[in-house]
């Protein structure tokens, strides 16, 4: 049985030669669907022999189905550019792949890491989610941000302590690099699924948020990165109403991601 780590990238040169070198040992096929990387992404794929095939970006779930399509193995790692498999989850997946079970679909717990720190709380130390599964057992939906893997085959959790870091955002500058781009994603993808913004939601959502991740699921304990991180999250729920509500306002918006003026 044979692994394909597949994977979807643009612009990761600060990320990548990290993540493959994550799985290097365990993968017998990478494959990585590009769209249109401006860096040195390609060069380092290629360091590590991996399929680089450029696809124009169609949104998070029809991506990740054009790597796995074009993937050879009959399991499928899915990891993103950012994240790195931990030395345990390496062996826990060769492990299972080698036992060849009747278990077909794994989540996989993913602990974040921001600006440096691994962060155990706010609800950023702990996040399951589908990332080893055979290719016959399902897809991602077509979600153009959050998206999730379908299948009718159970879904089976590795041990917790096997984990992937995902390496959210390695600087505060980092962070507001994507921030503009995963805002707008984000009030697009509410935009055709026909949901509104409001007051509540712009002024009142955010207060909330942050109180939650900050104090209730004690954030406070991260230090100044748990601060910053509830500070930035709370911003990121106002920003992506507020640009929801200036696609109603604006009337329209184009598929490549940009508010029409």
């Amino acid at each position: 049985m044979k692994l394909t780590v597949a994977m979807i990238t643009f612009n990761e040169e600060k990320n990548l030669d990290r993540t493959l070198n994550s799985i290097k040992n365990i993968a017998d096929e990478i494959v990585i669907v590009d769209s249109g990387s401006t860096d040195k992404t390609k060069e380092i794929a290629e360091k590590y022999n991996a399929k680089f095939i450029f696809h124009p970006w169609k949104g998070y779930g029809l991506q990740r189905n054009f790597a796995i399509e074009n993937s050879n193995g009959e399991w499928i790692l899915a990891i993103d550019a950012d994240e790195e498999v931990s030395l345990e989850l390496a062996d826990k997946i060769k492990e299972i792949i080698e036992n060849e079970s009747e278990k077909k679909v794994f989540e996989i717990n993913r602990v974040s890491v921001c600006f440096g720190k691994v962060l155990k709380h706010g609800g950023w130390g702990k996040s399951y989610a589908v990332r080893l599964f055979t290719k016959s057992s399902g897809k991602f939906n077509d979600n153009t941000v959050h998206e999730q893997f379908v299948t009718e085959d159970k879904i089976y959790k590795i041990n917790k302590k096997d984990i992937i870091y995902h390496h959210s955002y390695l600087t505060l500058q980092d962070y507001f690099t994507k921030f503009n781009r995963y805002t707008t994603e984000g009030a697009l993808d509410y935009y055709r699924k026909g949901k509104k913004s409001s007051i509540f939601q712009i002024v009142f959502n955010p207060l909330f948020k942050f109180i939650r991740m900050y104090i209730i699921r004690l954030g406070f304990l991260d230090g100044v990165e748990g601060f910053v991180i509830a500070t930035t999250s709370a911003m990121y729920s106002m920003v992506k109403y507020f640009k929801l509500r200036e696609i109603y306002k604006n009337g329209a918006y184009n598929e490549n991601n940009n508010i029409k003026n």
